[in-house]
């Protein structure tokens, strides 16, 4: 295709250029990007690499596999039914497959993944996570299958009881143990990443076969395997010489731990630790710092035994850090927070959440003290307990605040927070009963960056008082709220480009409000009306008629459309749901 420049001649644009700037925009407007011209739709096909498959997908699975050859990840993990006739599917589309999700499946379906592993030579990552049957012949079946993966999710095998509530006889027969992973290590030389977690009988002994045939092994999840303790998160530390990332949780480390004793047998990569749900002491979180370990990913939500002392003295000796994660860490208060922000100069991410005791000091110090801070989560605190009199700064760095379940949090509050963090792109103040429109129109004209906003059950917000278009705003959750058909026709004259719209619960929303919405947001790909029983199934049709960019529709409750109707209203590109 060519395009023309400032009226001059035409310029050939070849594909390369084109595929090159489509990578830059957003995946929700390739579709209308699709419909220029065929050589667009070329393209935009070629940039399509993934793919999840659930019920609604089955039907036309033969056309996509057909129209995207260019896929590497098929997720199954959706899915409900029969999934061995998806496989074989699969294995005869010739795709060129790198990733495959299974999990949660009722059983592993060894013999059409050995059918499959035949054509996909190059699969790299499997996902068999949540498969009650998953048992040690099964792992051992996974090498021999897919001799060359590197990534391998096998964790949380489901546990089965009977309806009388007792264990399945067949319990422990089924059950993954050392000897699955002794032969899975042998055959998986090439082995970076494995998540073992929810692996209740396993013990040192599979750590030991991992760390000595899988010597390529750099990230490792071992959560909740109760016979697993530090002695075999020790040989992981020294004898992966290439790991930078374990997350361990449920273990007791003991005072003494040795992990980090010594930092010339200990990896040297270690970028990201997870201690979360542990007893972690202070002398194992000075051993880090000694260790003099590359940390940027810290995580020890819910964890305990440690104190003040010990957090301050591995941050202090860490800037590098980027990601700190101290979610329900009960010791901690406004002032114990006040002076580990002094030592947060390169964090983009922090999660308070669950933190009782913490006010606003602590997210306007945070935001005063953590120059380069992106993220903040700070559900379930007392934000709105105590007035915050001090002066703040305003930090153009912070884009996300989770700000949920804050009862006390007020207008006043929320006014002070969109003042600081003028460029936020996501904030969410669901259950923060106290708030009404008038502190959502604040946030809205101070931070016009805002591309995703939730007021889940602010029974405040009715409508969105604002004169001013915001064309960045792409998604709106207001479950349960008090939002009627003029807050609707609101949204749908200053929000049009809004992509999702979830208005489950919302009883005062009529059909004329839907309508309003449907008409003028021109992007509006999934609308979710669950509970709105003002509204009735039959403006389920004039939506999909009406707006070709509808992709997903909830309906209003009792609302049972058929299979013909289903099959119809797919065929539009739109998938609706029974209410």
């Amino acid at each position: 295709m060519s395009i023309t420049i400032s009226g001059e001649e035409s310029v050939y644009m070849p594909e390369e250029c084109w595929e090159l700037i489509f990578k830059f925009v957003e995946v929700h407007h390739l579709a209308s990007i699709s419909l220029v011209c065929k050589r667009f739709l070329k393209i935009t096909n070629q940039l399509a690499k993934s793919l999840n498959v659930s019920q609604s997908t089955v039907p036309v699975l033969p056309q996509l596999l057909h129209r995207f050859r260019d896929l590497t990840n098929i997720n199954l993990r959706d899915f409900r039914g029969e999934i061995d006739d998806l496989l074989s599917r699969i294995a005869e589309s010739g795709l060129d497959l790198q990733a495959l999700d299974v999990s949660t499946q009722t059983d592993f379906p060894s013999h059409r993944l050995r059918i499959l592993g035949s054509k996909l030579k190059n699969l790299k990552y499997l996902n068999c996570s949540q498969i009650y049957s998953l048992k040690d012949k099964d792992l051992d079946s996974i090498a021999e299958i897919f001799p060359s993966l590197e990534e391998l999710d096998v964790s949380y095998p489901g546990v089965r009881f009977h309806i009388t509530g007792d264990l399945d006889s067949n319990f422990f027969s089924k059950r993954i143990t050392d000897d699955g992973f002794c032969q899975l290590s042998m055959k998986l030389k090439g082995l970076r990443k494995i998540n073992l977690a929810g692996s209740e009988f396993i013990t040192n002994k599979s750590l030991q076969f991992l760390s000595t045939n899988c010597v390529q092994l750099s990230e490792i999840v071992i959560g909740h395997c109760y016979y697993v303790n530090e002695e075999g998160i020790n040989l992981l530390t020294h004898r992966c010489a290439n790991l930078n990332s374990i997350s361990v949780s449920g273990i007791r480390f003991s005072v003494a731990s040795s992990i980090f004793d010594d930092p010339l047998a200990c990896t040297k990569a270690l970028s990201t630790v997870d201690f979360s749900d542990s007893y972690v002491s202070d002398e194992l979180l000075c051993s880090m710092a000694k260790a003099c370990l590359p940390l940027k990913k810290l995580i020890l939500s819910s964890s305990c035994s440690f104190t003040v002392n010990g957090i301050v003295f591995l941050l202090s000796k860490n800037k590098i850090l980027q990601y700190l994660d101290l979610g329900q860490v009960k010791f901690l208060t406004d002032e114990i927070m006040f002076e580990i922000s002094k030592f947060l100069p390169s964090v983009t991410f922090i999660n308070l959440s669950l933190c009782y005791e913490l006010t606003e000091f602590t997210l306007f110090n945070l935001i005063r003290n953590c120059p380069m801070l992106n993220e903040i989560k700070m559900a379930c605190t007392k934000l709105g307990a105590k007035e915050f009199t001090s002066d703040f700064v305003v930090n153009p760095q912070v884009k996300s605040l989770d700000l949920r379940h804050n009862k006390c949090l007020g207008n006043e509050s929320v006014k002070k927070i969109a003042f600081a963090c003028p460029n936020l792109q996501l904030l969410n103040l669901s259950y923060c009963c106290q708030i009404t429109e008038e502190a959502i129109e604040e946030v809205l004209k101070r931070c016009p960056e805002i591309r995703h906003l939730s007021v889940n059950r602010c029974k405040g917000v009715k409508k969105f008082l604002i004169d001013f278009e915001l064309p960045k705003l792409e998604v709106i959750c207001a479950t349960k709220s008090s939002i009627d058909d003029e807050g609707l026709s609101l949204i749908g004259k200053n929000c049009r480009n809004l992509l999702q719209l979830n208005l489950r619960y919302c009883v005062n929303v009529t059909e004329k409000g839907v309508k309003e919405v449907v008409q003028n947001c021109r992007s509006l790909q999934e609308i979710n009306l669950k509970w709105c029983d003002k509204v009735s199934f039959d403006t389920i049709a004039r939506m999909v008629f009406s707006r070709p960019s509808l992709r997903r529709i909830i309906p209003p409750s009792g609302s049972v459309p058929t299979e013909s109707q289903k099959n119809f209203y797919l065929q539009h590109g739109c998938l609706v749901y029974e209410g």
